[in-house]
């Protein structure tokens, strides 16, 4: 008869913390049980449990603050794909706070392949804006936008901190179409920084051009923290 091999220790702690979570006990941003409080409940060692804690937070089900505590990880933000909208209001439709840092908003003549990717000739300067987008004051979307001056001549002028992008261009000069294309990348370290990235962890990027008329209206890399970030989609007939 084939022996039972005993479930390690480090897993039964795993798995006590993942039944408290699916059965609402403990609920996202909840703080669970510290080490201490574990270590005696299972009479084990501090490492073993130290182990369950650091795998439930490496697999996204937890989060450490240091000098904090661990709490239960909130569930994952997640984007249509196919749908253009504004990132505030998916955070705010979360019921969660929403806020921007404009870190560039300039005109700027872009390399030759942003160019290509806007169909306009070389050596043309373009808006541009670079903003991070903020979700319970961590950041969820880096924004690198290029703007046609010929489509919204006035991007300049508007300030930034006060009106989205998408606010400003949907009402200017609503898009006609929409291109979208999604890649899993690994950032360079400005966008690793920006995002709070571990060296090594995934980034999402959704690269979109989009179209009034004729014309390519902006190009706009969106970067995402792959570990804290989603892109879904639906269709029907």
């Amino acid at each position: 008869m084939e022996q039972m091999t005993a479930m390690p220790l480090y897993r039964k702690v795993k798995q006590y913390i993942i039944d408290q979570i699916s059965t609402g006990r403990l609920k996202p941003q909840d703080k669970i049980p510290s080490e201490h409080q574990l270590v005696r409940k299972f009479a084990i060692s501090r490492m073993t449990v130290n182990r369950a804690v650091r795998e439930l937070t490496d697999e996204g089900l937890l989060t450490r603050l240091p000098g904090v505590g661990t709490f239960v990880a909130a569930p994952r933000a997640q984007s249509h794909l196919l749908e253009v909208h504004d990132i505030a209001d998916e955070v705010r439709a979360r019921g969660h706070a929403y806020s921007r840092k404009v870190i560039e908003h300039d005109f700027v003549r872009p390399r030759a392949d942003i160019l290509s990717r806007m169909s306009l000739p070389a050596a043309i300067s373009v808006f541009h804006c670079l903003i991070l987008h903020f979700e319970q004051y961590s950041p969820i979307q880096l924004e690198n936008r290029y703007v046609n001056p010929v489509v919204f001549a006035d991007f300049g002028k508007v300030d930034l901190t006060k009106t989205s992008p998408y606010e400003y261009l949907m009402g200017v000069a609503p898009l006609q179409r929409a291109e979208h294309v999604v890649s899993a990348i690994t950032p360079k370290k400005s966008v690793r920084e920006a995002l709070e990235l571990k060296e090594g962890e995934a980034c999402l990027l959704l690269e979109r051009r989009t179209w009034v008329g004729e014309r390519v209206a902006t190009y706009v890399q969106l970067y995402h923290p792959g570990p804290r970030y989603s892109l879904k989609d639906q269709f029907s007939r």
